[in-house]
C-alpha cells in the first residue's frame, strides 16, 4: 500500500516541477517579447517575467517541501517532469509551420521520449521505496554516525577532490568531470534539504527542531552545495551544449540522489528484489526518455556574422552563414549573423575627394612657395 505522506511528497514534487517549466516558459516569452518589441525597459520591469519569478518561487517551494514527505529515491527521478513539461510545452507553442511528414521527422525522437519518460515515471512511482520517517534531529544525527554513511562520505570526499584536481590543476574541462562534480555535490544538497525540510515540517507541526545544532549544520552544508553546484555548473554551460548538459546532469544527479537515500536514509531496507528491479527498469526508461528529448532539440548556434565588400558600388554588406560569394568582393572581419535574415546594407559615407583634385591643388601652391 502506498502511503499516504509519500503520496503528498509525489504529488508536491510534480506539480512543482510543472510550475518551474511553465515559469521558465513564461520568462522565455518574456525576453523574446521584450527583444522583438524592442523596448527599452529592462526584462525585471515587465509583468510577465515577474509572473514566471513568482512561479519558479511557487514550484522550487513545492519540490522544497516534497522532500519531507517522500523518499529521495521518489522525488529524484521526477525532476524528469521538467524536461516532459517543458518538451510539450515547445510543442503547443511552437510557431513554425511544417507539413506532418517533416513535423513527424523533427520532433519523432522527442514523441517517443515523452512516451517513454511518461512509462518510466509510472513505473518507479509505483514500485518506489514506501518507506517513510519522521526526520527529527535524533534521527538525522543517527543516521550521520553510522559506519555506512561515513564510508559513503568518505569515498564522496576522495573522490570529489581527485575529480577538482583534475579539473584545475590537470585542465581536464570534461563535460563528464565537470558534471560529476555537479552530482557529487547535488548529492550532499539532496540528504541535507530532505533533512531541513523534514525538520522545519515538524516544527510547523508543533514539534520544535530549529533549535538542534544539527539543523545549523544541515543549512549550511545545503546552502553552500547549492552554491557550488550553480558555480561548476554555469562553468559546464560555457564550455559545453546545453541540451547535452540537461540530459547527462539529470542521469548523474538521480543515481548519486537515489545512491545517497538508500544509504544516508535507508529508504530500500524493507524493498523486496522485485520491487527494486521495477524501480531501477522505471528509471532507465526516464534515462532514455530524458535524453531522446533533449537530442532532438535545436542547438543553439553563434553569432558570427560577417561582412563583404561590394567592390561595384564600394558598400560593405552584412550577409547571414551561407558561403561568401567572391564575384567582384571581398571579406573581412569574423563576422556571421545566423539569424537567417537576409543581407542588410550598411549605409556609409563612401565619398572621397578625387586624387586628380588634390594634385591640381597641390600644382598650384608650388609656385606660391617658389615665390617665397
Amino acid at each position: 500500500m502506498f502511503h499516504v505522506d509519500n503520496l503528498i511528497g509525489t504529488l508536491l514534487a510534480i506539480f512543482g516541477n510543472v510550475l518551474v517549466s511553465i515559469s521558465l516558459s513564461v520568462q522565455k516569452y518574456s525576453h523574446v517579447t521584450l527583444a522583438g518589441t524592442k523596448d527599452p525597459r529592462a526584462f525585471y520591469r515587465t509583468k510577465t517575467w515577474w509572473c514566471g519569478f513568482v512561479l519558479t518561487c511557487l514550484g522550487e517551494g513545492a519540490n522544497f517541501v516534497s522532500y519531507a514527505f517522500a523518499p529521495l529515491a521518489l522525488v529524484a527521478p521526477l525532476n524528469a517532469v521538467s524536461v516532459l513539461t517543458s518538451s510539450i510545452l515547445g510543442l503547443i507553442f511552437l510557431r513554425e509551420k511544417s507539413k506532418p511528414k517533416d513535423f513527424a521527422k523533427r520532433y519523432g525522437l522527442s514523441f517517443l521520449g515523452c512516451i517513454i519518460t511518461i512509462g518510466g515515471t509510472y513505473l518507479f512511482v509505483a514500485f518506489g521505496p514506501n518507506s517513510h520517517e519522521k526526520l527529527k534531529a535524533e534521527n538525522i544525527v543517527k543516521h550521520i554516525v553510522g559506519w555506512p554513511v561515513l564510508l559513503y562520505l568518505l569515498l564522496e570526499i576522495i573522490t570529489f577532490c581527485l575529480l577538482l584536481y583534475f579539473y584545475k590543476q590537470r585542465r581536464a574541462n570534461y563535460l563528464v568531470i565537470i558534471l560529476l562534480l555537479v552530482s557529487l555535490l547535488g548529492s550532499v544538497t539532496v540528504i541535507t534539504v530532505k533533512a531541513v525540510s523534514g525538520m522545519l515540517v515538524l516544527t510547523i507541526e508543533g514539534a520544535m527542531q530549529l533549535d538542534y545544532p544539527i539543523f545549523s549544520v544541515m543549512f549550511v552544508c545545503m546552502v553552500a552545495s547549492v552554491v557550488f553546484q550553480a558555480k561548476f555548473l554555469s562553468q559546464a554551460c560555457k564550455l559545453h551544449d546545453s541540451c547535452l548538459i540537461a540530459s547527462v546532469n539529470y542521469i548523474l544527479s538521480t543515481v548519486f540522489a537515489v545512491v545517497a537515500g538508500a544509504v544516508f536514509y535507508l529508504e530500500f531496507k524493507n524493498e523486496d528484489i522485485l520491487h527494486i528491479c521495477m524501480f531501477l527498469l522505471g528509471s532507465a526508461f526516464c534515462f532514455l526518455g530524458v535524453f531522446l528529448i533533449t537530442k532532438n532539440r535545436k542547438r543553439t548556434k553563434t553569432f558570427e556574422p560577417y561582412v563583404t565588400m561590394d567592390m561595384a558600388n564600394g558598400v560593405p554588406t552584412i550577409h547571414d552563414k551561407g558561403l561568401v560569394d567572391f564575384n567582384g568582393s571581398f571579406s573581412y572581419g569574423a563576422l556571421v549573423n545566423n539569424d537567417g535574415v537576409a543581407p542588410a546594407t550598411i549605409p556609409v559615407n563612401m565619398e572621397q575627394p578625387p586624387v586628380s583634385s588634390r594634385s591640381t591643388d597641390a600644382s598650384h601652391d608650388l609656385p606660391d612657395l617658389k615665390k617665397d
